[in-house]
């Protein structure tokens, strides 16, 4: 079975250096909060390009605790997408306040810039785009649309790390931003792990203080915080992984770019090109009418496939309560019917690529003579 993903093989050259880096670790007898998440947080805010980033304990703290620095809480509205992992319509949420979300456009997949306009009200606090499947959301409009009400604009980051809008790494855009480090994730960790970034040094003390429970250096809570801490052991493999996510990325745009070429003759509808962007390809998308036939026939040719995300946020049951029923959000819900997620990782070989564009022709070409008999 080729899989979607295979972290085995993409991090077989540096077990070595993981073993040396979680030794050091367990050695030292200091695992929350020491000298290697610090080391950590000072390499990641570099290669991000801002001054500021805090470890925490996952990409949904990391977002909920951003919000809450920035203010955000019950009675405020957040305007998001909906075509996106739950996780940022909970930690919404999970900071008092009520997520409203928007469309996406029908190409890049990320919020609709016009959508997120119409969506405005007196009681939205923040508009908090998703860079999705690693390509960054159309930043410029959406940063002009806050501006102009006063308020930030909070990157999910989740899937973007290393991303380039404009000249600027995803992260670097956003009053606040927010990384995940799930071990799936471009820059992955051995567990669950996050960390909000930015520019802004208040800002930046406030996600220190909630973190930890608001402490001060003498435990004393200046503020309600909550207990979310980027563990030493995460950060010690994540300094590691960091030194190679570029070249990783650069393998994933590789074969991105090799699919691209393959499949477009093919009538499948691929990740559209963005000479504005330069994505990281977290997930290599395409979609296709007939997807749930599609993955049944690639299965059968051993090879494995995912949907990132099968179901927008607001149509599931846990999420009826925004109000929004089928058809409220047409691009989001027919881009989920059609989504497949291709294998795609670094360490992915050539011949297995050429596998899965040669199941995907034979797919093509039985419909061509189905339809054809029909």
């Amino acid at each position: 079975m080729i899989p979607v993903l295979d972290l085995q093989r993409q991090e077989q050259g540096i077990r070595g250096e993981i073993d040396s880096a979680l030794t050091r670790v367990v050695r030292s007898g200091r695992f929350i909060l020491g000298a290697e998440v610090e080391a950590f947080e000072r390499a990641f805010a570099e290669y991000c390009g801002v001054r500021f980033c805090i470890g925490v304990g996952s990409g949904t703290e990391a977002l909920q605790i951003a919000l809450r620095a920035c203010g955000i809480g019950p009675g405020d509205e957040v305007v998001t997408v909906s075509l996106t992992s739950v996780a940022t319509v909970a930690a919404i949420e999970l900071a008092g306040a009520r997520p409203v979300p928007v469309d996406v456009g029908p190409d890049r997949l990320t919020m609709d810039p016009d959508s997120a306009a119409a969506a405005l009200s007196a009681k939205t606090r923040a508009i908090l785009p998703v860079h999705l499947h690693g390509r960054p959301a159309e930043l410029a409009p959406l940063l002009e649309l806050a501006a102009s009400k006063g308020i930030p604009l909070i990157e999910d980051c989740a899937h973007a790390h290393g991303a380039v809008y404009r000249g600027k790494r995803a992260g670097a855009w956003g009053r606040m931003s927010a990384f995940s480090f799930y071990p799936t994730k471009n820059l992955g960790g051995y567990g669950d792990g996050g960390a909000v970034v930015t520019d802004d040094p208040e800002l930046a003390e406030a996600a220190r203080l909630i973190r930890q429970y608001g402490w001060d250096a003498d435990r004393n809570s200046r503020r309600k915080g909550t207990n979310s801490r980027l563990d030493e052991l995460q950060a010690a493999v994540l300094r590691v992984k960091l030194t190679r996510l570029d070249g990783w990325n650069g393998q994933r745009r590789d074969l991105a770019k090799a699919y691209d070429g393959a499949l477009r003759p093919l009538g499948l509808r691929i990740p559209s090109a963005d000479e504005e962007s330069t994505p990281v390809h977290h997930a290599y998308v395409v979609r296709h009418p007939r997807r749930d036939a599609l993955r049944a026939h690639l299965a059968r040719r051993g090879i494995a496939t995912s949907v990132h995300y099968p179901v927008p946020v607001h149509l599931q049951p846990g999420y009826a309560d925004l109000g929004l029923p089928a058809g409220s959000l047409p691009a989001s819900e027919q881009a989920a019917r059609e989504m497949v997620t291709l294998p795609l990782f670094p360490g992915m070989r050539g011949d297995e690529l050429q596998q899965v564009v040669d199941a995907i022709g034979e797919f093509q070409e039985s419909a061509e003579i189905t339809e054809g008999r029909g």
